[in-house]
């Protein structure tokens, strides 16, 4: 993405180009299924407390994890191979910033409905894993809501405070993405709805995380009392 926009463009082959799109497709794939992960770990943590140690062994975490990527690699695995089977026409531009796919398959000489419905497909999929944290949310908002004291509240709420942020922005931005239009006027707002899904959502997410360890934020009140007094001093 950097070698394109820093020289305006790149020539890449048709394969290379859905290698890229496989591996872009798996990434988001196995997230989804990761947030969905660590959010059933958020509810166990709270709403179960005395079950936890036995429930989240390291062994099946260790499933967890192995599924998420079997699931996400396999889903890419088979739009990349209906991609393969595409022809394209000579003289083709994507006009994008990498090979995503709703650019690609608009340079298809021959019908795309096939990858279009597996596409649809696996959005459903991803759209029901969305609609299931908020559903495990739900949950542990109510065991949240019966913690006697405030303290206990917000110990319990600081503890997935930062994954429902990482989970909102992140499905928040593949929504928006999905919804707009890519093609005409519409075309560079995609770009840039693409370019914050692929570079601006990840640098967001260890921020997010690091921000609930105390020498982080102590870290941040320092640097930003500094900056003040350094403002002030040049005012």
């Amino acid at each position: 993405m950097i070698h394109v926009v820093v020289h305006n463009g790149n020539h890449v082959f048709v394969r290379s180009c859905a290698v890229q799109l496989f591996f872009f497709g798996a990434s988001a794939l196995i997230e989804c299924c990761l947030l969905t992960m660590m959010s059933y770990d958020r509810y166990l943590a709270i709403s179960k407390p005395l079950h936890y140690v036995s429930i989240m062994t390291m062994r099946f975490t260790y499933h967890l994890a192995v599924w998420c990527w079997v699931i996400g690699f396999s889903l890419s695995l088979i739009i990349h191979i209906s991609i393969l089977e595409l022809h394209f026409c000579d003289g083709y531009i994507i006009n994008h910033l990498f090979c995503d796919l709703a650019p690609l398959l608009d340079l298809s000489c021959i019908d795309t409905t096939k990858v279009r419905i597996e596409v649809s497909v696996v959005t459903l999929l991803g759209l029901v894993q969305f609609f299931l944290i908020l559903t495990i949310y739900s949950y542990i908002l109510k065991s949240i809501l019966h913690i006697p004291s405030s303290f206990g509240r917000q110990k319990a709420f600081s503890t997935c405070s930062s994954h429902l942020i990482v989970v909102l922005v992140y499905y928040g931005s593949l929504i928006i993405l999905y919804l707009s239009p890519t093609k005409g006027n519409y075309l560079n707002l995609n770009k840039m709805l693409s370019f914050f899904n692929t570079v601006v959502t990840p640098l967001f997410n260890p921020i997010v995380y690091s921000l609930r360890s105390k020498e982080i934020r102590k870290a941040l009140s320092k640097f930003l009392v500094l900056g003040k007094e350094y403002i002030m001093k040049l005012s």
